[in-house]
């Protein structure tokens, strides 16, 4: 980075890409991430159990969204699926974020899920910016920063020499 080298302030800490400090901003951008959604799906378990039924609800409610009568058919069609599957996923992709495995995989499974917010909460009356936009960017962040290389499992399993001989599964993780 370039520093104006008549400020004495800039010279006495530097914040390169590349440096410690990056790192640990992306590993707690990645566990913060990742205790939001874990969160958020261990109290859905914890209330409900498996049988979430406000998730096919949500999707039964989305009539007038840009996805068109495509959640509105999968609230009424997979509610056997989203039942189980929103506080299940929503856990594990905590914890796969927290634990920095499977990176970018759960990260991407959390896109899916900050799609579907966005889309289904936003009225858009304020903008497209809104909390649910603003975590889809994180999910994306982490995915394209592979923040699980920073302190996380996936740095260890991207050195064994079963993905080593698999070059493409650290597509998966980071």
């Amino acid at each position: 980075m370039s520093y104006q080298t008549g400020n004495p302030l800039t010279t006495d800490v530097e914040f390169a890409l590349d440096g410690p400090w990056t790192a640990y901003w992306v590993a707690f951008l990645r566990v913060a991430t990742g205790w939001w959604f874990f969160h958020a799906g261990v109290t859905k378990l914890i209330e409900d159990g498996l049988a979430y039924t406000y998730g096919p609800a949500y999707m039964q409610e989305m009539t007038g969204t840009a996805l068109g009568p495509i959640p509105v058919w999968m609230g009424n069609n997979l509610a056997w699926l989203i039942e189980p599957g929103v506080p299940l996923f929503e856990t594990l992709i905590g914890l796969a974020l927290m634990a920095g495995a499977l990176t970018r995989l759960a990260a991407f499974g959390g896109v899916i899920f900050m799609v579907l917010f966005w889309v289904g909460n936003a009225g858009f009356g304020n903008g497209v910016v809104n909390g649910d936009f603003m975590g889809l960017l994180l999910f994306m962040t982490v995915i394209a920063l592979a923040a699980g290389r920073y302190y996380g499992l996936d740095a260890v399993l991207e050195r064994t020499e079963f993905v080593k001989q698999r070059p493409k599964l650290r597509y998966l993780l980071g």
